[in-house]
């Protein structure tokens, strides 16, 4: 029991009691304060960084360099197709033209032997001359 006024004999009253330990609550609070890093540490950590903004640096490099080989490849493929299609017209204009060459070489005075080349009719001021291919060459030239 607890001694109240000056009479042991008095019982204390709860509310009384409640009200004074709501008035005086104590609280602590616990604060931690954080170190600071040491140096080293902060050393170590930007070097990692930086170790690993290199390596994705030199990765990017990289894989841009196979993108432009990749491109060129590619425009050397269409750039191929392109001339394969024209040397196919080419070669059905050339196969042409060598059908006509008989039906030209008549028209300028060739006519076909029975050896391989035409011979040419020249007629000239003091008579007619027969050549053969090569001649014919000769005096096409001049």
């Amino acid at each position: 029991m607890a001694y109240t006024r000056g009479n042991l004999a008095v019982k204390e009253k709860a509310h009384e009691r409640g009200n004074q330990s709501q008035r005086y609550r104590e609280t602590t609070k616990v604060v931690t304060r954080r170190a600071a890093l040491p140096v080293r540490e902060k050393l170590l950590y930007m070097f990692t960084i930086m170790f690993c903004v290199a390596v994705m640096g030199g990765l990017l490099w990289q894989n841009a360099n196979l993108y432009n080989m990749k491109r060129e490849m590619y425009n050397l493929n269409t750039d191929m197709q392109k001339l394969n299609a024209e040397m196919n017209e080419l070669t059905i204009q050339k196969e042409k033209l060598e059908e006509q060459i008989p039906q030209e070489a008549a028209k300028l005075g060739y006519t076909e032997s029975n050896e391989e080349g035409f011979h040419v009719q020249i007629s000239t001021e003091s008579g007619s001359k027969t050549a053969n291919s090569e001649d014919a060459a000769k005096v096409a030239r001049k």
